[in-house]
This record gives C-alpha cells, structure tokens and sequence, in this order.
C-alpha cells in the first residue's frame, strides 16, 4: 500500500467525519448564539437555560438528517470494505 493511497483513505475518512459532525454541530452553535441573544436582550443570566434548547435542537437535527448520515457512512464502510484486495497487493 503506497503513502498516496493511506492519505487517500485517510482524507476521505476526515471528510466523512466532517459531514457527519457538522449538522449537528451548527444547530448547537445556532442554536446556542439564539439563546445567548434572548438572554442578553432579557438580561436573564441563567447558565442552564443553553442546555434544553441545544439537545432539542441536535435531536431534531439528527432526526431529520439522520438517514442520509446513515447511508453516507454505510456507503464510506462498503467502498472501504470492497476496495481491501485492492488495498492489500
């Protein structure tokens, strides 16, 4: 197995990790900078109030993302696995 081919493999799995974090985690930042605005505008200062409305929010997100981050690692793994005798001569 060649160095060209690790970092291939390798640069894929980082680019599927990427899509499979990112939904997620720009609802919370979105999320997270709405209620921090709510919060400056009302002058409330409560530290839990965050948390609720973040879960909520990457809940939905994975509900509604969730197959298509499904079949994007299930279709990672079977190149992966499909390409092995390739991978080991």
């Amino acid at each position: 197995m060649s160095p060209e081919t690790v970092m291939d493999i390798a640069y894929r799995a980082m680019m599927v990790t990427l899509y499979l974090g990112a939904p997620m985690l720009i609802a919370a930042l979105l999320i997270g900078l709405l209620v921090s605005l709510f919060q400056a505008a009302t002058q409330i200062n409560e530290m839990t109030l965050s948390f609720i409305p973040k879960i909520l929010g990457v809940f939905a997100v994975l509900v509604v993302a969730g197959p298509w981050l499904l079949e994007l690692i299930t279709d990672y793994t079977r190149t992966l696995f499909q390409n092995i005798p390739f991978l080991v001569s």
